[in-house]
């Protein structure tokens, strides 16, 4: 399936507009992640372990809206919006979840 962020894919006309779909990921970090994740910002440096929980709640959502986008009978998905959202769980846990949501439109291209 093809998909973009872009309102048409060059050399392949949309036939059908099919609705809008969307996928959702909300992952959280443990105690650890946070830690090591505040060290590094005293101290400088990327946080690998926060770039794979980024990466596989992106993952997990945009397979979520390619799957929403086949039941609706889509071959492709234009205009796909990434946002990232942090979720607050309050002081006493100390920690919060990542939400990732991607949208987009269903559509079915020329083959």
């Amino acid at each position: 399936m093809i998909v973009t962020t872009s309102a048409t894919i060059d050399g392949k006309p949309i036939q059908e507009y099919l609705g809008v779909a969307a996928g959702e990921a909300i992952m959280g970090a443990n105690a650890l992640k946070d830690f090591s994740s505040g060290i590094r910002d005293l101290v400088g440096g990327r946080s690998a372990s926060y770039e794979q929980v980024i990466n596989k709640a992106r993952e997990i959502a945009m397979n979520d809206l390619v799957e929403r986008a086949r039941a609706l009978g889509a071959n492709a998905i234009v205009g796909v919006d990434v946002d990232y959202e942090t979720i607050d769980r309050g002081k006493k846990s100390n920690s919060s979840m990542l939400m990732v949501s991607v949208s987009g439109t269903a559509v079915r291209i020329a083959d």
